[in-house]
């Protein structure tokens, strides 16, 4: 699950760590990519055969400080939020980033917002 993930990667930089290994799943791979579009993490890598597949996340640092800063889950289990095209506004005057679950894949509000698509809220990052 994303929670799971971005809350070991904030624990990893909060402790200063190269990279953090987690279970693959396929959405948690998208995510990632998109976090790596944005230059939140170094890089990411699909790693071993498929019973035993995992992630290998290399965390990214500017001025001995991690890059991200927080996170706020928008939609947890019992509760999901979904947002029309027309109602998706910028994240921290612009700094943060928007992930939404949309009929076309995991995309960011700035990108939704063009091609006018709407989805589940995930959640903030900055």
């Amino acid at each position: 699950m994303y929670t799971d993930l971005l809350t070991k990667i904030k624990n990893s930089q909060a402790v200063k760590k190269e990279s953090v290994k987690v279970p693959y799943s396929a959405m948690d791979l998208a995510i990632l990519e998109l976090l790596e579009k944005h230059k939140f993490i170094a890089g990411v890598a699909k790693k071993g055969r498929m019973p035993k597949r995992i992630l290998d996340i290399t965390l990214k640092y500017e001025n001995k400080k991690g890059v991200i800063q927080g996170v706020r889950f928008l939609s947890i289990p019992s509760r999901r939020l979904y947002i029309g095209y027309k109602d998706i506004k910028p994240v921290r005057q612009g700094y943060g980033l928007l992930v939404l679950s949309t009929p076309k894949g995991i995309m960011d509000g700035k990108t939704a917002y063009k091609q006018k698509i709407g989805g589940q809220l995930l959640f903030d990052i900055w």
